[in-house]
């Protein structure tokens, strides 16, 4: 069973559409605990503010079983926020603490670098290093980014894409049967559809 989290602040639906092309059919939407019960398959999505997004998740009392949801092995993919609330902390608005799943914290674009934020717009993507996650993905493919805060993972082998807006960050991480992408697969066109395929297999 695919275990998809409503929290009350992601983009569920284009990423359901996403699924629904690839033919998934066994979708269960995660509203409170019980419902992650059976789930052998996590996929977290994501928008907004990251101290909120946190703020629901532990309201609805999630935070924790999805915490040992993925110390008991269950793939988890996170989605844009999805994949920032691994992380310790953010400063995003104060302090917030994350599910401290993967060493490192997020922060905010700086806005002296002459650029936009939020960085929003396709962008090259960089491999760092082999993954089932990037199967049929080429070097410098193009991915989708809406986003003002990027994570800085404290170990440089969680880090599986970068992407380059001033200076390189992680588009993608993974530790184990843990992984985040900082772009929406559910609007990278190809790109999108295969990283979402190729987490539905290794998580099979």
């Amino acid at each position: 069973m695919l275990a998809v989290i409503d929290y009350g602040a992601g983009n569920l639906r284009s990423v359901m559409h996403a699924l629904n092309h690839l033919g998934v059919t066994d979708i269960h939407l995660v509203r409170e605990p019980s419902d992650l019960r059976g789930a052998d398959q996590i996929i977290l999505p994501g928008v907004g503010a990251f101290g909120a997004g946190m703020l629901q998740l532990r309201r609805r009392g999630l935070a924790q079983p999805v915490k040992d949801a993925v110390y008991g092995g269950v793939p988890y993919l996170g989605i844009c926020l999805g994949m920032q609330f691994l992380f310790e902390f953010s400063d995003e608005m104060g302090m917030h603490e994350g599910l401290g799943l993967l060493p490192g914290y997020v922060t905010r674009f700086p806005d002296d670098m002459g650029l936009k934020v939020p960085h929003m717009g396709w962008n090259q993507l960089s491999i760092q290093r082999p993954s089932p996650l990037l199967d049929g993905i080429e070097p410098e493919d193009y991915a989708y980014f809406v986003h003002s805060y990027y994570c800085v993972p404290a170990r440089a082998e969680d880090t599986l894409l970068t992407a380059d807006y001033g200076f390189p960050f992680a588009a993608a991480v993974q530790r184990g049967n843990l992984y985040g992408v900082q772009f929406h697969p559910e609007k990278s066109q190809r790109l999108g559809l295969q990283i979402l395929t190729n987490f539905l297999k290794v998580a099979a």
